[in-house]
């Protein structure tokens, strides 16, 4: 029989199938069914070259496939029988670096339930920070070069003891080829800083210590995976409001890490799709609805400045369950180790030199930080969980597209930057880099660049950026200046994300809708319906625009825009409306407003939907002045009541128009209408608004894919509102899942446009 027959066949497999317990897993299963021969890594896949029977062979890839460790990932797996050759057993070979061509890295993943289980037994990893497995621990944070082994890591400084070595080399142990692993004899170990000066580096006694400072209401700053985070009680409002005023954060909400699951649930409502996110080895931040609680302990109102949401996580870190062991209470802050506008921080000694003198102590460990990382924060909507913050976990998983992305560096937006690096048909979108407005910010983002171009081998070959010419994104892109260029318009990148995302390569009715991106016409867009495609896009329709009072200023005083809406529709007599923003206001700034939009002095044009947003949420009197960004949004999504239907009028003409919405929330704040009900009728509003204008487009062009993207849809109400009514009347509607609808997609969007010009030799 032809399954009895014994053959030799060559197994290629692409994918995160590196640093994931790939190897030993295959090694595993190989013996399982009796095969000989090998696995190796290799810098663009892992190759398996095996003999046997043809029954066992088939046994073993079914195997493969179905079997795989809990992080790994197979892309592709091709077989190929070979000449047949005899092994002696079967063995793990050497990584083989052969090409230009890389294999996937892995993100970090959190520690495992069975490396916690070793902290609990007697030995070399009892109580040991920096337990971890091929099944789990830091993978993406260490890496400097592939293939991924040891030495190409920051753990190269940290030489295996013997115990370690057996295990490391023992191919049924757990650990085998687990490159960070260590014990308490061979591997990083914690220090704890105070006052500039190293208190002890024993573990039990440096959680004793941070934990009575947390419990009393002190600051702690610990270095984590991707770099340090600032930690106190969250149940103490004092060290919240001390904590806030350390960061110079007046108002962003905090994240925040409860002990463990039971405890959350307390705190918040969760469904089966959170829970499965904020138990998933990526552990991101998870943001879910905030439970009111009324019996002690409750959790400060100054976590999540009155927002109906909390940002939270579990422990993904040994340290973070040795911690919890110790401590009192059951939840803290944990947010990252930086001062505004600055990213996280990894170096510990600029750690100590900018934290000493506002922290009550510092947990510094010795292994360095390669490529830093923030948590990623996600949310569920319409079903799916929707990365907001893509990093630690996540990063550097590509996306993978029908497009040929070689060689392309696309730069992305100024705001929640990321770039992206094009290999092959993947997309390798980098980790969160924040806002270009620092001198630090913008250093880790050059850095980052040069790091992935030198780890994922990036030969660049053309250049993607925005087109506004002022953004540091754009200037970083044009000192590449020896290389093909191609400028995006933001709302088109925002577009193409989205269909790149869903491997969508035709035209389709764009919905873009955002706070700022510059527009063809000189003007600031937001709210572009468009017909697109990864080429080019038509603009068909977008929300009237409105002055900008103050320019960029306005953004940040949503009470500029709310003047401004109010001077659409009523004039100057807006100063004599009977309704509290009004009555409230200085009159002579707002005189100082109505003139400068008279005399178009400084009174910038704006499409965008953030701002329209903004303006409401001021006339509702939820923000004046927003002290973080996109507040005003936020807290009128926060008023939301799902069960109404109610909504404003609008016009559509060549444009949209809301000076009829405005009128009607004016009138109903007059007339005492509470804020939640305006705040539901406007919001049913902008998604009539996105219905009639894509039904519109379909009629005109017979194209029935709708593409949303933009920050505004992380909106929850908004996205799910919108992509109800559409798909009930037949559109078939894309969003971003696993790319952020926020600016933090444009890259990827930048790299697809350019990829597909360069496909048309339109470049």
């Amino acid at each position: 029989m032809d399954i009895l027959i014994e053959k030799s066949v060559e197994i290629l497999v692409t994918g995160l199938v590196q640093g994931v317990g790939f190897r030993p897993f295959v090694f595993r299963i190989a013996t399982q069914f009796g095969l000989s021969g090998w696995v190796q890594n290799t810098n663009e896949n892992v190759r398996i070259q095996i003999t046997g029977k043809s029954l066992n062979i088939n046994q073993f890839i079914n195997n493969l496939k179905s079997g795989l460790p809990p992080a790994a990932m197979i892309e592709d797996l091709s077989v190929k029988e070979i000449d047949r050759s005899e092994f002696s057993g079967f063995r793990i070979l050497g990584s083989n670096d052969i090409s230009d061509q890389i294999t996937e890295i892995s993100p970090d993943i959190a520690v495992c339930h069975d490396c916690l289980e070793d902290m609990n037994q007697p030995g070399t990893r009892h109580d040991y920070a920096f337990v971890n497995c091929t099944n789990c621990g830091p993978r993406f944070t260490i890496i400097q070069d592939l293939p991924y082994d040891r030495a190409k890591t920051t753990m190269n400084s940290f030489a295996l003891c013997p115990d370690c070595l057996a295990e490391y080399e023992t191919i049924s142990d757990r650990r085998f080829h687990a490159q960070p692993t260590a014990c308490i004899k061979c591997g990083p170990h914690y220090e704890l800083v105070a006052e500039n000066i190293s208190v002890s580096t024993n573990i039990g006694d440096i959680l004793i210590h941070i934990s009575t400072l947390i419990d009393n209401g002190g600051i702690v700053l610990i270095k984590g995976l991707g770099g340090m985070h600032l930690a106190c009680d969250a149940f103490n409002e004092g060290a919240v409001s001390r904590l806030r005023e350390l960061k110079n954060r007046e108002g962003k909400p905090f994240a925040v890490m409860f002990s463990d699951i039971d405890n959350l649930k307390l705190y918040a409502d969760i469904d089966p799709l959170e829970e499965q996110s904020l138990t998933s080895w990526r552990r991101p931040i998870v943001l879910l609805k905030k439970k009111i609680h009324l019996t002690p302990p409750t959790l400060t109102s100054g976590l999540n400045a009155g927002l109906d949401l909390l940002g939270v996580m579990l422990p993904y870190m040994p340290v973070h369950f040795l911690l919890f062991r110790q401590l009192k209470t059951a939840a803290i802050v944990l947010t990252s180790g930086n001062f505004s506008n600055e990213p996280i921080l990894i170096d510990n000694q600029q750690a100590i030199k900018m934290f000493s003198p506002h922290v009550d102590a510092m947990v510094l460990h010795n292994r360095e930080i390669y490529n830093r990382t923030d948590d990623s924060v996600v949310k569920i909507m319409a079903g799916k969980e929707r990365v907001f913050r893509r990093s630690r976990g996540y990063v550097p998983t590509p996306v993978r597209t029908a497009l040929n992305m070689e060689g392309i560096v696309a730069f992305g937006a100024e705001l929640t930057n990321c770039f992206c690096v094009g290999k092959g048909h993947k997309a390798f979108l980098s980790q969160h880099i924040g806002d270009l407005q620092g001198i630090e910010t913008t250093q880790f983002y050059e850095n980052t660049i040069e790091q992935f171009i030198k780890l994922f081998r990036i030969k660049p070959a053309m250049i993607a950026i925005d087109m506004h010419p002022d953004y540091i994104s754009t200037k970083t892109g044009l000192s590449y200046s020896n290389l093909p260029i191609v400028s995006v318009q933001h709302h088109h990148a925002h577009i193409a994300s989205c269909m790149v995302e869903h491997r969508l390569d035709e035209r389709v009715i764009g919905i873009a809708l955002d706070g700022t991106g510059y527009g063809t016409d000189g003007n600031t867009w937001g709210s572009e319906f468009m017909v697109c495609d990864l080429n080019e896009f038509e603009r068909v329709s977008h929300f009237e625009y409105l002055p900008m009072p103050g320019g960029d200023l306005a953004a940040e005083q949503p009470w500029r825009m709310a003047i401004a809406s109010l001077y659409q529709v009523f004039g100057a007599d807006l100063l004599n409306l009977e309704i509290p923003f009004i009555k409230q206001m200085d009159t002579d700034k707002a005189s100082l407003i109505i003139q400068m939009m008279a005399k178009n002095i400084n009174c910038p044009l704006t499409s965008g939907a953030g701002r329209l947003f903004d303006a409401v949420a001021a006339l509702l009197g939820l923000v004046h002045e927003a002290t973080f960004q996109a507040e005003g949004p936020m807290r009128l999504e926060s008023l939301v009541k799902p069960e109404s239907i109610d909504q404003y009028s609008f016009t559509i003409d060549n444009t949209i128009q809301f000076q009829s919405t405005i009128l009607g929330i004016v009138e109903d704040i007059t007339n005492g209408i509470q804020p939640d009900t305006i705040a539901t009728k406007f919001h049913n509003t902008i998604i009539s608004v996105i219905f009639s204008c894509a039904n519109t487009i379909r009629m005109n062009t017979g194209i029935n894919k709708a593409v949303l993207s933009g920050g505004v849809f992380q909106n929850k109400y908004l996205l799910e509102g919108a992509t109800n009514l559409l798909e009930k009347n037949n559109f078939e509607v894309f969003s971003q899942a696993s790319v952020p609808t926020n600016d933090g997609g444009i890259a990827l969007g930048q790299l697809a446009v350019a990829a597909k010009r360069r496909e048309l030799k339109c470049v």
